[in-house]
């Protein structure tokens, strides 16, 4: 039950906009998508639904950020001593084969 102070609150990204103009648009909508109208609002709602578990995902992204039991959990890779390579200069052969006779 939605009492008449909750009616501009609940339909407060329609500013101006009076009972009449709502009616209205809401017939215009039943005519616009009649029979597409309970599958549109499925796929709305879970739209609705990936984009409320996004933002969770988000929020418990940025509180294990900032928790600092969470960075000591994953150990960091030990720092191995450097290791020297030799440079292999490459060998070229003092006689070259003679070419193809064709």
């Amino acid at each position: 039950m939605i009492l008449d102070g909750q009616l501009p609150a609940l339909l407060g990204f329609f500013p101006g906009l009076g009972g009449q103009e709502i009616l209205l648009l809401i017939v215009l909508g039943v005519l616009l998508f009649g029979r597409k109208l309970p599958e549109l609002g499925r796929s709305v709602g879970k739209t609705f639904v990936e984009f409320k578990k996004g933002v969770k995902g988000l929020e418990d992204e940025v509180e294990s950020a900032g928790n600092p039991q969470a960075k000591q959990a994953i150990e960091p890779e030990p720092v191995r001593p450097p290791q020297r390579v030799t440079a292999s200069a490459p060998k070229f052969e003092d006689n070259p084969a003679p070419p193809p006779k064709v």
